[in-house]
């Protein structure tokens, strides 16, 4: 049944690329962003779990 709704469908092959695209953006974005915060901010802040009160 899924697959005539499917062939049906014109440009299908967009509903498989466009989810793609939208994640290698985000994953290209974030990865941007972590590698540009400043050092010292990176190691506070993986030393916060392990400092007492």
């Amino acid at each position: 049944m899924y697959k005539y709704i499917l062939q049906s469908v014109e440009n299908i092959n967009w509903l498989a690329i466009a989810p793609l695209l939208i994640f290698f953006i985000f994953f290209i974005s974030v990865t941007i962003l972590a590698l540009r915060k400043n050092k010292s901010y990176v190691d506070k802040m993986g030393k916060l779990p392990l400092e007492e009160d």
